[in-house]
């Protein structure tokens, strides 16, 4: 559809439109307490563009400026109760647009043939605003007022042109075309509906409406050939006349009010102090004097806090900790940790406070201690047993691959029995000299607790000694011995608590 030359079924429903809102506008202008007035303006209106096109922002966007523009319509005033707000739709001619204009220095112009480039783009509208008006007094006749106004606008495209003017540096040839705007939703082509927001605020002294006005679309109204967004935005001033007037009664004498509460003096028990009507002036009461109003107060008697509306925090467990300060609501516990249980880490049933071992389940009759057992005669020959399979090879800390066996039912024992301690004493032959071998038996004792820790033996029942080539068990003249003399020796014992 083209704007310019509107097809003849869109010229009719144009005409339809217009008919029809003017009926609207007539027939409610006829109701009684309905003004009916004539208002228009004049205004700046510029487009706000945004795009991804590479350069657009330096090359063609600083040149892009407002246009002037002016508006005529009606609007009609229907109060909306009697509390100062009033419903103003509105009917209005609007033009909106933009320009462009680039001038091109010399050097530019004598390259590109051109010295200036400029266009107008004129959009015309059929603009129906839907405001929403509170007015505020400020005479007690009630004929000046003070008004603020905002709501949605829809609109409806008319006409539009572009007007594009160029001068050429070659024989300063100037041109001049204006071509009719294509509407629709085409590829380049303005939409016919634009949605958007409409604020105004002025005064209205009588009849007479004075006022800044600002709207702001909402919508798309161009269909560009490259990704972007165009949206219109209007700033002027308005002049507006009611051509009916409505009576209002003038504001009622006021009463003399020394605290501001709204109530008069005469019937004010505190007349310097704000209160309320209900209490005859007065504050509200706060009997248990806990700051908060017995109005809003559910525990009118008991001191509280206000976001348990006036009540005490509570105490769901009667531990005497407050429930914003118990990690514990529902179960009675102590202060000093957060309103919950003296914690039983080992859950044998003794508290973690008169528990001696607080990791390892016991018994009340032993502080919380398992009961200690000696360790049987059969265990100690079971230990030298693995001990005797625990070898390493000549010169070195490594284990052999018989030994893993060995260690594995090691730590399988010691798993079953928590309150061994097992120290460690490594050994060697007396291959190299004692200062090396010292160092030596030391890491074939370290070898054998990294292999236990490693089957998940706790460090703290570990302890590792290295004694050098003390202490043979064997000739060290012959391999047999000194196979023998490199070794470790196990002793266990109950650990103390």
């Amino acid at each position: 559809m083209n704007a310019g030359h509107p097809t003849p079924l869109t010229a009719i429903i144009r005409k339809t439109v217009l008919l029809l809102l003017l009926a609207v506008f007539g027939a409610a202008a006829a109701q009684a307490q309905v003004r009916l007035g004539l208002l228009g303006g004049l205004h700046s209106s510029k487009v706000l563009e945004t795009n991804s096109v590479p350069g657009w922002d330096t090359t063609t966007k600083p040149f892009n400026q407002s246009r002037s523009g002016f508006q005529l319509g009606i609007i009609l005033e229907i109060p909306v109760g009697h509390s100062g707000w009033f419903f103003q739709p509105q009917m209005t001619y609007i033009s909106k647009g933009r320009k462009y204009n680039k001038n091109y220095d010399s050097a530019t112009a004598l390259a590109t043939d051109t010295i200036y480039n400029k266009s107008t783009l004129t959009l015309n509208y059929i603009e129906i605003p839907l405001n929403m008006t509170y007015k505020m007094p400020m005479s007690r006749n009630r004929k000046s007022f003070f008004f603020l106004s905002a709501g949605p606008y829809v609109s409806f495209i008319y006409s539009g042109n572009i007007k594009a003017e160029s001068l050429t540096s070659t024989n300063q040839t100037y041109s001049n075309e204006s071509t009719p705007v294509t509407v629709g939703k085409a590829t380049n082509a303005y939409n016919t509906i634009d949605l958007g927001l409409d604020a105004k605020a002025g005064f209205e002294i009588g009849n007479v409406m004075l006022n800044a006005y600002w709207s702001r679309g909402l919508s798309n109204f161009y269909n560009a050939d490259y990704n972007g967004t165009f949206h219109h935005e209007v700033i002027g001033a308005n002049l507006g006349i009611w051509l009916s007037s409505t009576t209002q009664p003038p504001l009622p004498a006021k009463k003399k009010d020394t605290d501001k509460d709204g109530v008069p003096d005469n019937e004010d028990l505190c007349p310097f102090i704000p209160g309320k009507a209900a209490w005859h002036g007065c504050p509200v009461p706060d009997t248990d004097h806990d700051g908060i109003d017995d109005e809003h107060d559910s525990c009118k008697t008991i001191a509280g806090v206000a976001r348990y509306n006036g009540c005490p925090i509570p105490d769901t467990d009667g531990d005497g900790i407050d429930d914003e300060h118990d990690s514990c609501k529902t179960i009675k516990g102590v202060g000093r940790y957060n309103g919950c249980p003296i914690p039983d880490r080992d859950g044998d049933g003794v508290n973690d406070e008169e528990d001696q071992c607080p990791d390892t389940p016991g018994v009340v009759e032993n502080k919380g201690c398992p009961v200690v057992k000696e360790i049987k005669k059969e265990t100690t020959d079971q230990i030298n047993y693995i001990a005797h399979n625990i070898l390493f090879n000549p010169s070195s800390d490594h284990l052999t691959d018989s030994s893993s066996k060995a260690l594995d039912d090691l730590a399988a024992l010691l798993k079953d029995h928590p309150e061994w301690h097992l120290t460690i004493e490594g050994y060697t032959d007396n291959s190299g000299t004692p200062d090396k071998n010292l160092v030596l038996s030391q890491k074939r004792a370290d070898a054998v607790k990294r292999h236990l820790v490693e089957k998940g033996i706790g460090e703290e029942h570990l302890t590792a000694i290295g004694y050098g080539q003390a202490n043979p068990i064997a000739d060290n003249k012959t391999a047999k011995g000194k196979a023998a003399n490199r070794r470790v020796e196990l002793k266990l014992s109950i650990e103390k608590h």
